[in-house]
């Protein structure tokens, strides 16, 4: 097929600078342009100097891009900035929307969590939540994807096939997830200071945190009923990473060696996800810089559960890997076309 072209919206931010890094090894797309509304102007090198070398348009502001000019969109603006600016994309562009705009299929809880109502209603209805390996055969049709958050990344892929198989009872589920402080955003905050981060880890969004109805969403369509989770996030002295500890009820005779085999069976021939053999432990520096997520298991000491573990580069397979990924399948490129790089050690 010919060159692809694309735009990157919000490209001076961490997931838009990803995507530069990682479309870079990409033979099938070109970038066209990136937007950086307070950078406009500059070259992608000034801003961020680990990508100078490569041939790269410079910033502009959204209002100067020609959309008629490209086939697809990376959309990495902030939540609530990208309803009215998608809208008014062109019919024929594909996009892949990384903010929470259109995860959530329920406009009434859209204006529950984001405190404000929808303001492009009717693409929300025609919005495919792209989680890759278990959404395929929608996304590759789809004109509008809408990039699931980190933590529901790291949720989902291992607990959706256990929900469908009837492994895990969805009345008593407990997350407990850490990230990187990237997951933040690049704008200056002053929780996000190296003095606030450093030497520490706490608690943040407790019980009120926006990921929270995105995995619930999810894991209800699995179950065919309402799901409830306790869900607290964490946040770690560290630039990038994820690591889910899930706490769960396990079903009546199942024990940890079940969902083991479950993933096995359901995720076999995904390259992406990696299960753990017996006694395995996930680590966020075994998927440094990469699209994978690595999962494992083991039985609780309290006789009927299990405790899941779960992890993920946070601006890859979390953000901009799995964005990458979602538009090469809506373009019939192959899944791990730009991204089949292995993780950073150590």
């Amino acid at each position: 097929m010919n060159e692809v072209k694309v735009a990157i919206l919000g490209a001076s931010g961490y997931t838009g600078a990803e995507l530069v890094r990682l479309l870079a090894r990409h033979s099938g797309f070109r970038i066209q342009a990136m937007t950086g509304d307070r950078k406009a102007g500059q070259p992608m090198a000034s801003v961020f100097p680990h990508l100078a070398g490569l041939e790269l348009p410079d910033l502009v502001a959204i209002g100067d891009v020609d959309f008629g000019a490209v086939d697809a969109v990376f959309c990495c603006l902030p939540h609530g900035t990208t309803q009215e600016v998608i809208a008014g994309l062109p019919p024929h562009v594909r996009t892949v929307d990384l903010s929470a705009d259109f995860r959530l299929t329920s406009l009434d809880s859209y204006a529950t969590w984001y405190g404000h109502p929808h303001k492009a209603p009717e693409l929300q209805t025609e919005a495919v939540y792209g989680l890759t390996e278990l959404k395929r055969a929608a996304i590759k049709g789809a004109r509008l994807v809408a990039n699931p958050g980190c933590y529901p990344t790291s949720v989902q892929l291992p607990l959706v096939p256990l929900i469908k198989a009837g492994l895990i009872e969805t009345a008593d589920i407990v997350i407990d997830a850490k990230s990187g402080t990237s997951g933040a955003g690049r704008s200056a905050k002053e929780a996000n200071l190296y003095c606030e981060v450093t030497e520490g880890i706490h608690a943040y969004g407790v019980a009120s945190h926006r990921h929270a109805p995105e995995i619930e969403q999810e894991l209800a369509e699995a179950a065919g009923h309402p799901v409830l989770v306790s869900f607290t996030p964490h946040l770690m002295p560290m630039s990038r990473g994820m690591l889910a500890t899930i706490n769960v009820r396990l079903a009546k005779g199942a024990k940890a060696a079940d969902l083991r085999a479950e993933w096995t069976k359901v995720y076999g021939a995904e390259f992406f996800v990696r299960v753990m053999g017996e006694g395995g432990v996930p680590q966020t520096r075994h998927v440094r810089g990469s699209n994978f997520c690595v999962m494992g298991v083991f039985d609780d000491r309290l006789p009927g559960r299990a405790i899941v573990l779960s992890v993920i580069d946070n601006l890859v397979k979390g953000a901009s890997g799995q964005a990458l990924q979602n538009m090469n399948l809506m373009f019939g490129l192959p899944e791990t076309q730009g991204l089949d790089q292995q993780p950073l050690f150590p």
